[in-house]
């Protein structure tokens, strides 16, 4: 067995803690690499579903999740970071993660945004310690052919969740289950 000093201990410790924060964009930039992905992440949904443009200028915020990744065999779970936007300002920075349990084997990372259509969907999601994905909300999975709008029957819905981007192994993203916290990047 190999002994280890304590300033051994002490210096690995400190390696790995800051290996950790750069991986996980801790830092004075994390921020704006989180924000960077997210402007990426809106230009897309925005450029290759047009009809999402009303849906967000009628949303008084929007929870943007520029790469969720997800793996799965038959246990599973998914991780993600993004911002809250309001008047696409970032306001707020939040992961996600889920865990699941059947059927599943695969990886596959995908996107999503929360639209928040009312002022009290989004002061209940900015005051949880850490809130959950409910009933509340209408889930929009946009075509292939890119066809997805602001229908009356999503705008009347408190919270519309929306999927894009999907790629990989796993058939489907499900946001259900997904826990939201608020972060410090």
């Amino acid at each position: 067995m190999t002994h280890f000093s304590r300033r051994t201990l002490l210096a690995l410790g400190g390696a790995g803690l800051g290996l950790a924060a750069c991986g996980n964009g801790v830092g004075s930039n994390g921020a704006n690499k989180l924000d960077g992905r997210v402007d990426a992440a809106r230009n897309f949904l925005l450029t290759k579903y047009p009809g999402t443009r009303d849906l967000e200028q009628k949303a008084v915020g929007v929870l943007y999740m520029p790469l969720m990744t997800e793996a799965g065999f038959g246990i599973g779970g998914s991780y993600g970071r993004g911002a809250l936007r309001i008047n696409n300002v970032s306001v707020d920075y939040y992961s996600a993660a889920s865990a699941s349990v059947g059927f599943q084997i695969g990886v596959q990372q995908f996107a999503h945004a929360l639209f928040f259509m009312t002022q009290e969907a989004l002061a209940n999601f900015r005051s949880a310690e850490g809130w959950e994905l409910g009933a509340d909300a209408r889930y929009a999975l946009p075509d292939r052919g890119g066809a997805l709008g602001a229908d009356t029957t999503s705008t009347q819905k408190p919270i519309v969740a929306l999927v894009y981007g999907q790629a990989g192994l796993i058939a489907g993203a499900s946001l259900a289950g997904t826990k939201y916290t608020r972060i410090i990047p």
